[in-house]
């Protein structure tokens, strides 16, 4: 496992480059699954919008002003950022990162370098000014601008990644009451970056989306759509962030032997210990593995901070969504032109991440709750719930039943 790129480029490459420590693999991978996402989500507005599925809207902007204040204070706060803490942390970065604390404790730090932050931030708000100044003119004019849908996907991307990021770390305190108590009594950056649910993420990051759309005039079905195969895509991208570093998402304990059938598939698909895993996971767990040390003539190196492996190995939950998550991407994108109804597409989509999700609970480790008498994890409830919904809803729009309410 890599905590974080560091470990990473010094294992595989034998680079020591202590800056990486600031780039954890599952950051790194939830950044790249958003990007993943943008990408299939821009194709499929402009795919929609060209049909006239999405209609374009248009906005009243003054052109050939001078700069505003708060764009010059905008430029100059990016400028000094720069120049202040993270030109610091890249020069100090051999000596920062050597200490118990995480390199996250630095970024977050009043450290770093007045004079280049107040050059950097003078520099790029001049900058800025020469911008607005080249197209400045003598009488500053209105102009009707047209906004096509694709051309919206950054800020959707946007609202998406800030409503997600808030939803999965409710929900995350919500299933795990202990730490939702230590959230506030023992506030703490690892408290605050640490314990995300996914579910959490879809849910409040899926309305905050639809609340945008609303207001921008992007009609609710055809923007559903849009986004399934991308948020499936992403939730795969996501999910090797969880496998590569170890944070936990893992399944049950797995001691048995490899059956003969499956004798090409490679040992670590089936058990893994995950050596090094980024929680440091050590003594006996409730799920019935032991975190044990890392000691030397084991196949793995000991990554300093880290150095722990489960005994036995459990499956490898991620890795197995991960492929889920590809294949329902690829049947997904496939049937994307074939379902004309709009809303049918994004129902398949709430029939199959809950399908998968659900199965894949059976064998992973996680807090099970008291529901109607039945014992239960939040995933396995929410995913049951969105397989009914994702089936309700391909019926309604089977009957066309929401054309009728409006027509």
């Amino acid at each position: 496992m890599y905590p974080n790129l560091y470990f990473l480029f010094q294992d595989v490459f034998g680079l020591e480059l202590p800056f990486l420590k600031l780039v954890n693999t599952f950051g790194l991978m939830v950044a790249l699954a958003f990007v993943v996402a943008s990408f299939t989500v821009s194709l499929e507005l402009k795919r929609k919008g060209a049909s006239g599925l999405l209609a374009s809207t248009y906005k009243e902007v003054v052109v050939g002003e001078k700069a505003k204040a708060v764009e010059l204070l905008g430029s100059g706060f990016f400028g000094f950022l720069l120049g202040y803490k993270v030109l610091w942390l890249l020069l100090n970065a051999g000596t920062l990162f050597t200490g118990p604390e995480p390199p996250q404790a630095h970024l977050f730090s009043t450290d770093g370098y007045w004079f280049w932050g107040i050059l950097l931030a003078a520099g790029l708000a001049y900058m800025r000014y020469r911008e607005a100044e080249a197209q400045r003119l003598e009488k500053p004019r209105k102009q009707k601008i047209e906004i096509l849908p694709y051309q919206r996907t950054g800020t959707l991307i946007m609202v998406a990644a800030i409503g997600g990021v808030a939803g999965a770390k409710l929900f995350h305190l919500l299933e795990y009451p202990d730490e939702l108590v230590r959230f506030f009594t023992q506030p703490s950056l690892q408290s605050f970056l640490g314990g995300l649910t996914i579910y959490g993420g879809l849910i409040v990051g899926g309305i905050a989306v639809a609340l945008y759309g609303r207001r921008h005039g992007l009609a609710f079905h055809p923007l559903s759509d849009a986004a399934a195969p991308g948020l499936m895509l992403g939730y795969g991208v996501g999910r090797i962030g969880c496998q590569v570093s170890g944070d936990g998402d893992w399944g049950i304990p797995n001691p048995h032997v490899k059956p003969d059938w499956l004798s090409w598939l490679p040992d670590w698909m089936w058990s893994y210990p995950f050596p090094n895993n980024v929680n440091g996971i050590y003594g006996p767990q409730p799920a019935g593995y032991t975190g044990k040390l890392i000691e030397a003539g084991d196949p793995w190196p000991i990554f300093q901070g880290y150095g722990t492996y489960l005994d036995p190995g459990v499956y490898p939950t991620a890795f197995y969504e991960t492929l889920a998550a590809v294949a329902i991407f690829a049947l997904l994108w496939r049937l994307r032109k074939r379902i004309a109804i709009p809303g049918q597409l994004f129902a398949v989509y709430l029939f199959l991440n809950g399908f998968e999700r659900f199965w894949v609970e059976k064998i992973r480790v996680n807090v099970e709750m008291d529901f109607l008498g039945l014992q239960l994890t939040q995933a396995e409830l929410i995913s049951s719930l969105m397989m009914l919904a994702g089936a309700s809803l391909y019926w309604i729009h089977q009957k066309g039943l929401f054309r009728k309410l409006n027509p």
